[in-house]
């Protein structure tokens, strides 16, 4: 190889020797040295026997010759295989040998692909990526599974979010950024989903949030969003025409500022539900001191509150609860019957529904506290209402409106407040 340099007029040398290094990367000592020399233009050209001297990886190679040597006018030659990137006919080479590595990166990528897909199809955690909370990863079974400290705190975030707190406010009592708390609230990996794309795969793993709940909190997320819009009014989205189900909106009349339905704006056809509505106009400040009205005598009657809210017509938790004790006791009595081999088909299919029975009803009773827990929370947020709304921003006033308020009904000369109800 000295004797090949010398003929090519190269007559000073320096040798890399990586002994007792695989060729398989390019984390060596020598060959990390040359590359640091080759870009502080210590070298004119790199000879080498053979290719795979310099890296058995056919990627590692052409980075070397393209980013490496190319860019620092280094010239690379291997002599076993006449290859020369200082003549035309090696630098053709070049682009040849990057058109199969372009190929075998493609082919190694879309097989990667196939497999990861057939994994999320099968139902298994499809790898790569963090593991997504609130779960662990089983490598032997390939699936998820619930870490149960994680999925409490999942169910605590939730509840507050749909209670009316913001992401960045959740995340501050958790130690998440709003970003990752939005992340793992809205994920659907929680419902025994795989999502691969823009698929989605029914997973093996079990589910966290039920489907009820997860609509709860994709609502609570559209309603947050057109509460975000720019709404200048306090209850602009929530008067509804009592006669034709249309919306009302608010309109400036010279110094006044009224509400009316849509179906009387003849500008905007889409809103329009019956064109013959008559149904009264009235001035904003009237309905507003109604619905202002509502919501003080609530906060100095918990009993009103309680009415409006239904907290006490059905002890939910008590019946989830009573039915969650009979299905526990029929698979236990199910198993029993396994172990002494009685109508082994038909027991493992009544068992299987069972459980499935039982992780409903144990996520409906979890689901249950929290709608407990946001009454609570909309009954402290009522009390002193009367006296602190004035020093409130109109954000926070809003804010208290979206969460409490549904709908309000104008029907003429009649005015009916809808409450949200657990």
């Amino acid at each position: 190889m000295l004797s090949y340099a010398k003929a090519k007029e190269y007559t000073e040398f320096v040798y890399y020797i990586d002994g007792g290094y695989s060729g398989k990367d390019l984390n060596r000592p020598d060959i990390q040295r040359l590359i640091k020399d080759v870009k502080d233009h210590k070298i004119d050209c790199v000879f080498v026997f053979k290719l795979d001297r310099i890296s058995r990886s056919q990627k590692d190679t052409l980075y070397l010759i393209e980013e490496v040597f190319n860019k620092h006018n280094v010239g690379f030659i291997s002599i076993r295989e006449n290859f020369d990137t200082t003549t035309p006919f090696g630098k053709a080479m070049i682009g040849i040998l990057s058109v199969f590595a372009q190929l075998e990166r493609e082919t190694i990528l879309e097989r990667t692909r196939i497999g990861i897909q057939k994994r999320a199809e099968d139902g298994l955690w499809k790898g790569g990526g963090k593991i997504p909370f609130p779960y662990f990863y089983d490598r032997n079974l390939g699936i998820l599974v619930p870490n149960p400290t994680e999925v409490k705190l999942l169910h605590k975030m939730i509840s507050l979010y749909i209670s009316g707190m913001s992401f960045i406010k959740i995340g501050s009592i958790v130690g998440m950024n709003e970003s990752l708390v939005e992340k793992r609230i809205k994920s659907r990996t929680n419902l025994g989903i795989i999502p691969y794309k823009d698929k989605e795969f029914k997973g093996r793993h079990e589910r966290v949030v039920s489907e009820e709940l997860y609509q709860k909190i994709i609502e609570t997320n559209k309603l947050r969003s057109k509460s975000r819009t720019a709404r200048h009014y306090l209850l602009s989205g929530k008067i509804y025409c009592g006669n034709c189900g249309a919306k009302y909106r608010y309109q400036k009349w010279g110094k006044r500022l009224i509400c009316y339905c849509y179906s009387q704006q003849k500008s905007k056809p889409k809103f329009i539900k019956d064109p013959n509505c008559k149904n009264k106009r009235w001035d904003s400040f009237e309905i507003e001191d109604l619905v202002y009205e509502s919501l003080f005598s609530m906060a100095l009657d918990k009993n009103l509150f309680k009415t409006n809210y239904e907290l006490l017509q059905v002890n939910v938790l008590e019946e989830y609860g009573n039915r969650l004790i009979k299905v526990q006791k029929q698979i236990d009595n199910l198993i029993n019957f396994l172990s002494d081999g009685i109508a082994t088909c038909e027991t493992k299919e009544k068992l299987k529904e069972l459980i499935e029975e039982k992780e409903t009803l144990e996520l409906k009773i979890a689901e249950s506290k929290y709608d407990e827990q946001k009454n609570i929370a909309s009954l402290e947020m009522l009390q002193n209402l009367q006296s602190t709304w004035n020093m409130m921003t109109f954000e926070e006033q809003r804010m208290i409106i979206e969460h409490i308020i549904d709908k309000v009904i104008i029907s003429n000369n009649e005015v009916e407040i809808k409450f949200k109800i657990s």
